[in-house]
């Protein structure tokens, strides 16, 4: 019999910043609203279900505006997981927390002077920006 396989290529056309924090979700995301002039609400966690084996909780939170969309999501697992690697992007594991910043950020300072006051904070120890289309497991910042 013969197999098919789908082979599907998203482009992704947001911005990625992984933070470094150990700070709580719901500090994090006040200390982001309170800096950065944004209004971060919680929202239900994202729930992966992968088959047999596991199942993926993230926290996120989410600001939205006509201009544009952003996200701070915890990269590792809210539940206790029977996954190996129970992150959201494993290949970036080292970072606790995940900003997704959609619609090329109009209304939000440059990425250069974004990233400067982000690191500035108390809270957050190291930023990076990331290509989301060079990550394996792109397909999770996709819904």
């Amino acid at each position: 019999m013969k197999t098919f396989t789908l082979d599907v290529d998203y482009d992704c056309d947001f911005d990625l910043f992984g933070l470094v924090s150990s700070s709580r979700e719901h500090t994090l995301a006040w200390v982001l609203n309170r800096t950065l002039h944004l209004r971060l609400i919680k929202q239900p966690d994202l729930i992966f279900d992968l088959l047999q084996k596991g199942r993926l909780v993230i926290s996120n939170y989410l600001h939205a505006t006509e201009h544009h969309t952003l996200r701070l999501f915890r990269n590792r697992s809210a539940d206790a997981s029977t996954l190996k690697k129970p992150f959201l992007a494993p290949d970036i594991r080292q970072y606790d927390y995940l900003l997704q910043i959609n619609a090329g950020g109009a209304g939000l300072p440059p990425t250069p002077q974004l990233i400067a006051q982000l690191t500035a904070l108390p809270e957050v120890q190291f930023v990076s920006q990331f290509d989301p289309n060079d990550l394996k497991f792109k397909e999770n910042f996709l819904f």
